[in-house]
């Protein structure tokens, strides 16, 4: 089924990038108009007639509501808010600081607190109006070093319960989707940074029961589904996407 966001307008936190240029690609396919709101200009190949671009900090509430109501004014209403920007550094609970736990939960869930509250007024006006949260599969378990990224992103599962349940009687659908693996320039990045990184790519390749890693579009797919009609009876829900990953069960291999 084609268009299936046809006449839609979408917010897209960190829209520009990695996972969030992944769902705002298949937003606009499939005929939203989509803001992206992020601190930093996406690249000028992402603008066009369907897509603009809102300066906003995330770590700021002013500049929070100011994004929603830009967005508001300039394309005439808000049907579905992505909460996809986010942050991830890996210390332990004994190498972070206050400071380092705070800026993690302003950016993770502060930000998408204060982005919901914002646009609900405007999301009520709407018919089938969604909220899509970014989890992560680390909301459900943890890679080392992650204690912040985990507890943050186990806080946006909870939440994402939370407004399904307080919102669904206005016509309001909340559900999140926790990622795995996704390829991207971070990730590239990453295993590059091995020792040996051919050997990380191929022990990352046998983690993944379909024999591949994810892309922005997988996940893109999946946000396209939770913002369109099709799923109009389901709320509340964290979809793991991750190509298998957490159901496999890992064996010690000589």
């Amino acid at each position: 089924m084609a268009d299936r966001l046809s006449g839609k307008i979408a917010i897209v936190t960190g829209g520009g990038r990695g996972i969030g240029a992944g769902i705002t690609q298949r937003f606009v396919e499939e005929g939203a108009r989509v803001a992206i709101v992020q601190r930093n200009s996406p690249p000028d190949g992402m603008l066009n007639n369907r897509t603009i671009y809102v300066k906003a900090d995330l770590a700021n509430s002013n500049d929070i509501r100011s994004a929603v109501e830009t967005v508001v004014k300039s394309l005439g209403g808000l049907d579905i808010l992505v909460n996809n920007a986010g942050v991830m550094f890996e210390k332990t609970v004994d190498e972070m600081t206050e400071a380092d736990w705070d800026h993690m939960m302003d950016i993770n869930l502060k930000a998408p607190f204060l982005l919901t509250k914002a646009a609900l007024p405007h999301l009520r006006n709407r018919t089938g109006a969604s909220v899509v949260n970014i989890g992560s599969i680390e909301g459900l378990a943890s890679n080392p070093g992650h204690p912040a990224y985990s507890a943050s992103k186990a806080g946006i599962h909870g939440f994402t319960a939370a407004v399904a349940v307080d919102h669904g009687h206005e016509g309001i659908r909340c559900n999140a989707i926790a990622p795995g693996w996704i390829n991207s320039d971070l990730s590239e990045i990453y295993i590059h940074s091995m020792a040996d990184s051919s050997r990380v790519y191929r022990e990352l390749l046998a983690m993944h029961p379909v024999g591949r890693l994810g892309e922005p579009t997988d996940i893109g797919n999946l946000a396209v589904w939770l913002a369109s009609a099709e799923s109009a009876f389901v709320t509340g829900q964290v979809y793991v996407i991750d190509g298998g990953r957490t159901k496999k069960l890992p064996l010690p291999i000589p």
